[in-house]
C-alpha cells in the first residue's frame, strides 16, 4: 500500500509528490501523459525564467525532477476511486493501487457534447457518473456517450444494473472498447423527450430509444471522482480548505480543479500546501495503529 497516491503530473501534482517523497513517503504519481499546460506556447509570468518558458517544456521538466528524486509514476488512465479499509483503491484499466490518502490534481476535465437539448435533459436523464445514478437504471436500457477507456469503463459500472447498454461514439473512432458492448458511430442530431429523455435522433434521421444517457468524453476528471465519493463541489470545482482538504478525510485536492486563479504558480503552491498535508494526516493514522 502507497502512503499517497497523487493523480495528475501538472504543475500541482508533480509539485505534491516532491514534498511527499522528500517527507519519506511511499509515493506514486499516475498521470495520462498530456497536460493544459503543455499546450502554452510561452510562460513569462513564472518565477526564475528570464527569457520564459514554454509549457511542454516546464511539464516535462517537472517530471523529471520528480524521477530524479526517485518518485514512482505511471502511466494510466484513472478510472475511479473506491473506499477500502484503511484508505483508497485507485483503479485504472489495467491496475489497481492501494494508498491511505489521494491526492487529485487532475485539473478540470469534465466536457459536455454539443449536442441539442443536452444541458435541458441533465438529471432528467443525462448523467456524469455510472456509480452514482446508475441504480436508477436497473433493467433498463441506457447510452454510453464517449469512445475511449472512461466511456468503456462507466459501460462496465453500468453492466452490473442496466438490461442494455449501447455506445455511442457520436461520429468519433472508438478506442479501447472492446466488442463486449454494442457501439454505434453516427453522429448524434440531438436528445428528445418529455420530461426525461426517451431517444436519441442521429444526424441520418434514425434513432434510437433509450432511458437514460451517461457521458463520458475523455477522461475521468476531478468531478468525476468527487461524485463517487461524495466530495462537496461547486460551480463544479472541488472545495477544500487552507490545507488543501477536501470534506473527506484523506482526500485532497490541488490546482486548477479547485478553482481561482488558473495559474502554475497557485498550482505549485497548492500542490506543496496539498502534499504536506498528507504527509501530516499519514503520520497521524499511523500513530493511531
Amino acid at each position: 500500500m502507497y502512503d499517497i497516491i497523487i493523480i495528475g503530473a501538472g504543475p500541482a501534482g508533480i509539485s505534491a509528490s516532491l514534498y511527499a517523497k522528500r517527507a519519506n513517503m511511499k509515493t506514486v504519481v499516475i498521470y495520462k501523459g498530456t497536460s493544459n499546460l503543455e499546450r502554452s506556447t510561452k510562460i513569462e509570468n513564472y518565477y526564475g525564467f528570464p527569457k520564459g518558458i514554454d509549457g511542454k517544456s516546464l511539464y516535462n521538466n517537472g517530471i523529471k525532477q520528480a524521477q530524479n528524486l526517485g518518485v514512482e509514476l505511471k502511466t494510466s488512465e484513472v478510472t475511479g476511486i473506491e473506499y477500502i479499509q484503511g484508505g483508497f483503491n485507485v483503479k485504472t484499466l489495467q491496475d489497481e493501487y492501494s494508498g491511505k490518502s489521494v491526492i487529485i490534481a487532475t485539473g478540470n476535465k469534465k466536457i459536455t457534447p454539443n449536442i441539442k437539448e443536452i444541458k435541458e435533459f441533465e438529471g432528467k436523464g443525462i448523467s456524469y457518473c455510472a456509480i452514482c445514478d446508475g441504480f436508477f437504471y436497473k433493467g433498463k436500457k441506457v447510452a454510453v456517450i464517449g469512445n475511449g477507456e472512461f466511456a468503456y469503463s462507466e459501460a462496465k459500472t453500468l453492466s452490473n444494473v442496466a438490461g442494455e447498454i449501447i455506445i455511442l461514439t457520436n461520429g468519433e473512432k472508438a478506442t479501447s472498447i472492446n466488442n463486449e458492448f454494442e457501439v454505434n458511430s453516427k453522429k448524434i442530431k440531438e436528445i428528445a423527450g418529455k420530461e426525461k429523455v426517451q431517444k436519441v435522433i442521429f444526424e441520418d434521421s434514425t434513432e434510437t430509444n433509450i432511458d437514460g444517457i451517461f457521458v463520458a468524453l475523455g477522461e475521468a476528471g476531478a468531478n468525476d471522482f468527487a461524485k463517487t465519493l461524495g466530495i462537496i463541489t461547486e460551480n463544479d470545482n472541488i472545495k477544500v480548505n487552507e490545507n488543501m482538504e477536501t470534506n473527506v478525510k484523506g482526500i485532497y485536492a490541488c490546482g486548477n480543479i479547485t478553482g481561482g486563479l488558473l495559474q502554475v504558480n497557485k498550482a505549485v503552491f497548492e500542490g506543496a500546501k496539498a502534499g504536506l498535508s498528507a504527509v501530516e494526516y499519514v503520520k497521524s493514522i499511523e500513530n493511531l495503529m
